[in-house]
């Protein structure tokens, strides 16, 4: 870990974001666009809200677990019934309760996001060791989070290869990612649910996905609600191993480790696991590229795009290509094209399109990710100056979604709960660190 001068204006004005998206157990990502609590937004609020108030960063954890699933699974969003005209599929579209293992006392949808949780339960109790002792935090949410591992392990790794496999592209987190566009291609865009755009209230269409686009994922939706959600659909047409999916899941497992020592338990199984979706993500690597790739698990094959998802390994001890990886990061691809923060696609590809969500534009909550892995692979200088583009940038333009990578030019809403928390993370001495 470095130690980072404060910016005490960035994190005045990101508390106050922090503060005004509260709703009493948790923060929404944005109060407009995204009237809901989603899973892995709550992970990286909690990251830097523990700084502020590590009281209120567990009480977002323990909303969001409130939703879980009997299974083990986390949910992608629990509703707020009050606001369900506001975001489409909401509650009315799920109708959660109505499938077995879903909590009958609250609403959610049946999709998941990347496993970023155990590692936020781990930072939160090293914000106030003590209160979170009083609280039993750990205690109450450790087979919590190991059910949600086991339910990734084992529901979710359909081609066997020891990866956990997204079925939607929303479980990424990179909705419309280049990534997933080839095998969208044998989706049909035909839902039968009639679909609205509320979002576009809140943003303009050139930054959103396209209705097209949005007709496939309600279709996707729609087939795996009607199966009830059950991961055993053998003709689902969408299961990818999404490299950043599966190292948030082997980064959270350390977390558990460090968690089951803190409560007097053997933490040997969750490195073992780490260790073995590591050694796993290899099979994703692509020379040319020189970065991990996801891969479409009914074909085997690999999606040959170089984009945010395939530098997320680079925060894993023990990485096997890790030099090149790092070398990528910083080459013309990406942070080497002059970019102030990092692009979420390949600065050199054709289709690049800095102002369009995940399709290049730089998002804040990747820019903390790839500061911290540049500073635990010992790039304490290139880590510092992304971290004091990603302040400058929040501060600067009301705490964005996302922005052009090379101009800054901002994107999507403001306030955005994980932008202004994580800029609070990475101006705080005791921030950017793994574990």
């Amino acid at each position: 870990m470095v130690a980072l001068t404060g910016n005490s204006s960035v994190v005045a004005l990101a508390t106050a974001v922090l503060e005004g998206n509260w709703k009493g157990s948790h923060t929404l990502p944005a109060t407009g666009l995204y009237p809901h609590q989603w899973s892995w937004d709550s992970g990286f609020i909690a990251m830097g809200l523990r700084h502020i108030s590590p009281d209120r960063a567990g009480q977002e954890i323990d909303a969001l677990l409130a939703g879980q699933w009997a299974d083990g699974r986390i949910p992608q969003i629990v509703f707020d019934q009050h606001r369900d005209q506001d975001y489409s599929p909401g509650a009315a579209f799920w109708q959660s309760r109505s499938i077995a293992g879903a909590p009958d006392d609250v609403d959610t949808a049946g999709l998941v996001q990347p496993p970023n949780h155990a590692w936020a339960v781990w930072k939160i109790h090293q914000s106030d060791p003590d209160e979170s002792n009083r609280r039993d935090f750990l205690a109450r949410t450790y087979p919590q989070l190991v059910a949600w591992h086991r339910y990734l392990t084992v529901r979710r790794d359909r081609g066997g290869n020891g990866l956990g496999a997204i079925v939607h592209p929303w479980e990424s987190g990179t909705d419309n990612s280049p990534l997933w566009d080839g095998v969208l291609t044998e989706v049909p865009s035909t839902a039968k649910t009639p679909f609205e755009r509320p979002d576009l209230l809140h943003a303009d269409s050139s930054e959103r996905p396209s209705n097209r686009e949005y007709g496939k994922y309600f279709w996707l939706a729609e087939r795996y609600r009607d199966h009830q959600c059950d991961d055993a659909d053998a003709g689902y047409p969408f299961l990818v191993e999404d490299p950043m999916f599966n190292t948030l899941h082997a980064v959270s497992e350390l977390a558990l480790a460090r968690i089951a020592e803190e409560l007097g338990l053997d933490g040997a199984q969750h490195r073992e696991r780490a260790a073995e979706i590591t050694e796993a993500l290899e099979s994703l690597w692509d020379d040319e590229l020189g970065c991990y790739l996801a891969r479409d698990v009914r074909t085997g094959r690999l999606i040959r795009k170089a984009t945010i998802n395939g530098l997320a390994p680079l925060l894993l001890p023990g990485l096997k290509n890790a030099a090149t990886l790092l070398a990528t990061l910083k080459g013309p691809r990406f942070l080497g094209s002059g970019a102030m923060l990092v692009p979420s696609y390949d600065a050199t590809a054709s289709d690049m399109h800095p102002g369009l969500y995940w399709r290049g534009p730089a998002w804040f909550n990747m820019a903390w990710l790839m500061a911290i892995a540049l500073i635990e692979a010992g790039d304490t200088e290139t880590g510092a100056a992304l971290s004091a583009s990603l302040q400058k940038l929040a501060g600067e333009h009301g705490f964005p979604e996302y922005v052009n990578p090379w101009t800054g030019q901002p994107h999507g809403t403001r306030r955005f709960s994980w932008t202004a928390a994580l800029a609070i993370d990475a101006a705080h001495p005791a921030g950017l660190s793994l574990l």
